[in-house]
């Protein structure tokens, strides 16, 4: 049986508020309705008790009488609870379970509903990401109907009372001992049904239309970065505002550069010479043109260089990362007889030298005497 003491049930204070009971009480029920604990009889229970509690507690005289007197008040006088099973549930819960059952507002008729929202992948070069652009979106979504101004009826008609629930836009079920209200499925809560649907649109109020928008992307826009377009979905319901609309991004495969974050990545081949004897290069970077490079001697494969303020911006624009220079060091593969006669001696001579492959270069061996 239910709890004698209804504001421990409904877990508030004894001096709460209504709209603190009521809140409450919102939460408990949508968390004990037996639709979301089928064959649960612990939270059939629960959810008795704490609709007999707001029963109560959410009625000014019977509040009263319980403060005063204790549930035991409640029975006599005529001021008796009656059974919280011959309840009426509908009464009792109102739009708390129009929301749970159709996701629409209380009190009768359904509200507004906003449109959803819709997602568009758009790929953008590196170059654009760099600058910032607008780019153009095409993409289906619902608009009102221009014949019916979104009402759903034929012009110059009208809408009459709903047979099913006689235009209170709410129908009465029975659950077991539970009574409970819900939204009519024939009016959709509206308590009322279009007499002459508009053929435009088959009494929706809405239709299909591809439309092209122009999106601001801004400089520095990094990969699966999402743009939000508020109002740019598909449009609402009886008059709700439209849905947003998600530009998702994605890039272009670059031929020269990768990314990692602000930061730009090019891969630099070198030859045999310019890696061990160092040399003057240049680089391309995102915005166009060349950034000078020195690479000092005895350059590794792999090695990385940074060239401060040439990558990408910073959303926002307050700085620029960096562009990152990996050193490939180019092996010629077609040796000319005299080029591999060279190489031969140099290989002679790092050996006479003591050199071995993967060991570091002594300091009086063959580099250290080269640039002496």
């Amino acid at each position: 049986m239910a709890s004698q003491d209804y504001y421990r049930t409904l877990g508030v204070a004894r001096n709460a508020s209504d709209e603190e009971i009521k809140t409450a009480f919102r939460k408990l029920a949508l968390k004990y309705h037996p639709d979301r604990n089928p064959d649960n009889r612990e939270s059939e229970a629960k959810f008795k008790e704490i609709g007999e509690a707001y029963e109560v507690l959410s009625k000014p005289d019977k509040r009263r009488m319980y403060d005063q007197f204790g549930a035991e008040g409640l029975k006599g006088g005529g001021h008796g609870f009656g059974g919280f099973q011959n309840a009426d549930l509908g009464d009792i819960f109102g739009d708390i379970f129009d929301n749970f059952f159709q996701g629409g507002g209380g009190g009768g008729r359904q509200r507004s509903r906003r449109g959803a929202d819709l997602k568009y992948t758009a790929e953008l070069t590196l170059e654009e990401a760099f600058s910032g652009v607008k780019i153009p979106v095409s993409f289906e979504r619902s608009e009102v109907c221009d014949t019916c101004g979104g009402t759903g009826a034929k012009p110059k008609t009208g809408t009459k009372k709903c047979s099913t629930c006689r235009g209170a836009g709410r129908v009465q079920y029975a659950q077991g001992f539970f009574s409970f209200s819900q939204t009519c499925p024939d009016c959709g809560g509206q308590g009322e049904v279009i007499s002459s649907p508009c053929r435009d649109c088959g009494g929706s109020g809405k239709g299909r239309k591809r439309v092209t928008l122009h999106i601001k992307v801004p400089a520095g826009v990094g990969e699966g970065a999402t743009l939000r377009v508020a109002g740019a979905g598909d449009a609402g319901n009886r008059g709700g505002p439209g849905g947003d609309l998600y530009v998702q991004i994605t890039f272009k495969h670059h031929p020269h550069f990768e990314r990692d974050g602000a930061d730009l990545i090019y891969t630099c081949g070198l030859s045999v010479d310019q890696a061990a004897l160092g040399s003057s290069v240049e680089v391309p970077v995102i915005e166009g043109g060349k950034a000078p490079l020195e690479v000092p001697h005895g350059t590794q494969h792999g090695k990385l260089f940074r060239v401060a303020g040439k990558g990408m911006p910073e959303p926002g624009g307050r700085r620029r990362g960096d562009l990152l220079v990996r050193a490939r060091i180019d092996i010629p593969t077609d040796l000319t007889p005299k080029q591999k006669e060279l190489f031969e001696e140099l290989g002679r001579s790092f050996r006479e030298e003591g050199h071995r492959p993967g060991e570091r270069e002594p300091e009086n061996g063959f580099f250290k005497k080269i640039f002496k």
